[in-house]
């Protein structure tokens, strides 16, 4: 009886909030395009253009963003801004690019977007950027009347998508398009074979393995003029629908994309939470950022890890933790404040992440030796940074691919955000 009480009270809950989203918004989305500009200490945002998408794949019940994650939020509120309707954090390449010795030299600006549900009123936009000391401060503010002619139609063209797995709601579900560069007409079989692969992989890992329902995938055919991707070093500059290059900030296997425009206009062609956009390539690479996307080579040996662990960039907004590799990067991290990553930690306040998932008899910080190999702790060393930035455990996943698996900190972040996207 109990249980059946439960079962209605949950239904109950969820008519209600899907009532107050549809009083709200329409289901679709809001695309909006911005141009996002700086150096290594400024910042400007300028407006491009809005666009009106077929689908909205997000959520109807948790339309607040509860993480605070991410070096940027987009926040709706009402066109009189006593309501805040929905928020999202995010982070992006301009973010990351502001923390390489090149900001220190010139200014440069990347294309950006935000989504969100397609308002039935006049609303207002704002745009933070989290502060060096870890505060969001608004940027950007723009009143979007959802009735203006100005806002443009999305333009399907002749483009070819299928179904990996899609037998879920988009409400109830975390949906996932691939998009496919560097693959041509020719190779369009490849592409379905390794989307594939792709799922296949994925869901060997846990937790990725135990929701498997809970998620749906889709795919986008886009044809390239020719095969593989940009190696700028090797003088390798091939056609490709999507411009996905190794070499990013001029580190060899961080392999991006700079055109956000392109790769937007074909994820909208699906309901879509994640993009994952698969290179034909074998060299090791990829890339994810946070509610930005994730990109991987598609025939590297392992390419099983590389998904799996930009995916937990791209979805659970999981860090680094390893701290002996090179990278691009200078001062990343402020060691004077808690970072938002949930499996990184300066101590600064150690309340807020992993430490409940620690025996009391651990030791903190944890000495990196083979007593504590398996256990969960504070081992320091992560982040791009050997000292004053403390990881979970010894391995992981988000450190090498040595172990295969996940830290019990990673699978609970990553859980969390799984059940924030699918729970009623």
């Amino acid at each position: 009886m109990k249980r059946y009480f439960l079962l209605i009270a949950v239904l109950c809950s969820f008519a209600t909030a899907q009532a107050q989203f549809d009083s709200l918004f329409f289901n679709k989305s809001l695309r909006i395009d911005y141009t996002h500009a700086g150096t290594f200490d400024t910042e400007w945002f300028a407006l491009d253009k809005l666009i009106e998408e077929p689908f909205w794949a997000g959520s109807t019940s948790h339309l607040i963003d509860s993480f605070a994650y991410g070096e940027y939020c987009v926040r709706v509120f009402d066109a009189e801004r006593k309501q805040l309707l929905y928020s999202h954090g995010y982070s992006s390449l301009f973010g990351e690019w502001q923390t390489t010795a090149e900001a220190k030299q010139v200014a440069r600006s990347f294309s950006e977007t935000v989504l969100i549900p397609f308002p039935k009123k006049p609303v207002v936009i704002s745009l933070f950027s989290r502060s060096h000391d870890g505060i969001f401060e608004e940027k950007f503010t723009y009143q979007i009347d959802p009735k203006s002619y100005f806002i443009r139609p999305s333009k399907p063209g002749q483009i070819s998508v299928f179904d990996i797995s899609a037998d879920h709601p988009s409400v109830n579900a975390v949906d996932i398009v691939i998009l496919g560069d560097g693959y041509t007409a020719a190779e369009q079989g490849d592409f379905i074979a390794d989307c594939q692969g792709f799922n296949e992989k994925m869901f060997a890992f846990e937790p990725f393995k135990y929701y498997q329902d809970k998620f749906n995938i889709r795919a986008v055919m886009i044809p390239s003029m020719e095969s593989g991707a940009t190696i700028p070093a090797n003088g390798e500059w091939p056609a490709t629908a999507l411009s996905s290059s190794y070499y990013t900030f001029d580190s060899e296997r961080y392999c991006m994309t700079y055109d956000n425009k392109s790769v937007r206009d074909y994820a909208g062609l699906v309901p879509y939470d994640q993009i994952y956009i698969l290179v034909n390539s074998s060299k090791y690479g990829g890339g994810g950022i946070y509610n930005f996307y994730s990109l991987s080579a598609s025939k590297n040996k392992l390419s099983g890890e590389i998904i799996v662990h930009e995916f937990g960039h791209g979805f659970a907004g999981l860090g680094d933790e390893y701290y002996d590799s090179s990278t691009s990067y200078d001062d990343f991290y402020n060691l004077n404040i808690e970072p938002w990553e949930p499996n990184l930690t300066t101590l600064v306040n150690f309340d807020s992440k992993w430490k409940q998932l620690i025996d009391k008899q651990t030791p903190i910080p944890t000495p990196d030796t083979k007593e504590f190999a398996e256990s969960m702790g504070a081992f320091e060393g992560g982040g791009y940074v050997n000292k004053g930035m403390f990881r979970p455990k010894s391995d992981c996943l988000m450190k090498s691919f040595k172990g295969h698996t996940f830290c019990a900190a990673c699978e609970e972040a990553i859980v969390k955000m799984i059940r924030f996207y699918c729970d009623e």
